[in-house]
């Protein structure tokens, strides 16, 4: 019999992208879930998927949903507003757990259950996708190339709206509402989002593009993954550059009672989203992660950068997931605890993946 594979929030565009790569790779039978009971009337990812109406705030029919599952992915965010139950009663069932978390609070709130989830033997990796998810694996594999790391750089570029939807959207501005912790130099400061323009190269079509500081979740799980770095950076940007100049408007010149007022997030979040529509036919919705990892060599500094692209952030996501979820369902990733992807998939499997899904990883000595 096929395994069971649950997806909350797949009827979004990030969870339906999960679905896809799912129905491509596995033979598992797939539910995606969605708030409206309507949706199960529109098309379906893929063929044989089926649709499960379900509101999170229903924590019995959350636990009746994820019963005798093999996997849950959980898509649903922002993650800013979820908290940990899911996860908790994947635990409880003893199912194991994959998300595309992208939020510091929640991540620590996932991390810990770790203890929990290896009592109980199950195995749940957070923080996939691509970023963060393949820009984590691909931060741990310029690692693993040197003899010792002392710093890290991760920047990410993401083309118009990524076609990821309004919740992309939201996540960004809410991002924007706190200050956060940054390791650099060995020591722990804080930063403001959307602060400390660089300007990087990445690969076409994108070439120089403004990145800023943002909160990931890499931010802190890099240095606690790999104690050798003394510095760990994290930022992104958009194309086109206006949206990037707009959101340091936003960021750093309106008033913080703005910035963190739910209601002007919502309409920060649909206005952004219609300006999308016309610039995705111009600059396109994909997506760009350079990683670069500056360290000691047979005894010379030197640097290994990583960069990697695609057409679609929200297909890209959704192959970072779903071959998580692939590895998990045929028993090659078995690590019972709760991880950032980095603790969780060793380098051999993750580079095996992206050639699996034909989307190599440019490698590069500086």
């Amino acid at each position: 019999m096929s395994e069971k594979v649950l997806i909350i929030g797949g009827r979004g565009r990030i969870g339906s992208s999960v679905a896809k790569d799912l129905a491509n790779f596995t033979d598992a039978k797939i539910t995606i879930t969605g708030r409206d009971p309507a949706a199960a009337n529109n098309p379906m990812p893929a063929p044989g998927v089926q649709y499960l109406a379900l509101n999170l705030t229903d924590h019995e029919a959350v636990r009746n949903a994820i019963k005798g599952c093999k996997v849950v992915v959980h898509c649903a965010g922002p993650f800013q507003y979820r908290d940990a139950n899911v996860l908790k009663t994947c635990i409880d069932e003893g199912v194991n757990y994959v998300d595309v978390s992208d939020s510091r609070g929640f991540t620590s709130r996932a991390l810990e259950l770790k203890e929990t989830a290896k009592k109980a033997d199950i195995t749940a990796v957070i923080n996939t996708g691509i970023f963060p998810g393949i820009s984590n694996s691909m931060v741990r594999q310029g690692v693993e190339k040197l003899d010792e790391a002392e710093r890290i750089h991760l920047s990410y570029v993401v083309g118009s709206s990524g076609g990821a939807g309004l919740t992309v959207m939201r996540t960004t501005f809410l991002g924007l509402q706190n200050p956060f912790d940054v390791l650099e130099n060995g020591n722990w400061k804080q930063v403001k989002p959307y602060t400390g323009r660089e300007t990087i190269e990445f690969p076409a079509p994108y070439g120089k593009t403004g990145v800023y500081w943002f909160d990931m979740p890499e931010a802190f799980t890099l240095p606690d993954t790999f104690p050798q770095a003394k510095t760990v950076i994290t930022k992104f940007g958009t194309a086109p550059d206006l949206y990037n100049h707009l959101t340091w408007f936003v960021a750093n010149l309106w008033p913080q009672s703005w910035v963190k007022n739910s209601a002007v997030v919502e309409f920060l979040s649909h206005v952004s989203y219609n300006m999308t529509k016309v610039t995705d036919t111009m600059v396109g919705t994909g997506v760009a992660v350079r990683s670069e990892v500056n360290g000691i060599k047979d005894g010379k500094p030197t640097t290994f950068c990583s960069t990697v692209v695609h057409n679609s952030a929200a297909v890209a996501t959704g192959i970072g997931t779903g071959a998580i979820a692939e590895l998990i369902l045929k028993g090659k990733l078995q690590k019972p605890g709760v991880w950032p992807q980095e603790q969780a998939l060793a380098t051999d499997l993750f580079e095996h993946l992206m050639a699996s899904r034909q989307m190599p990883v440019q490698e590069q000595w500086l």
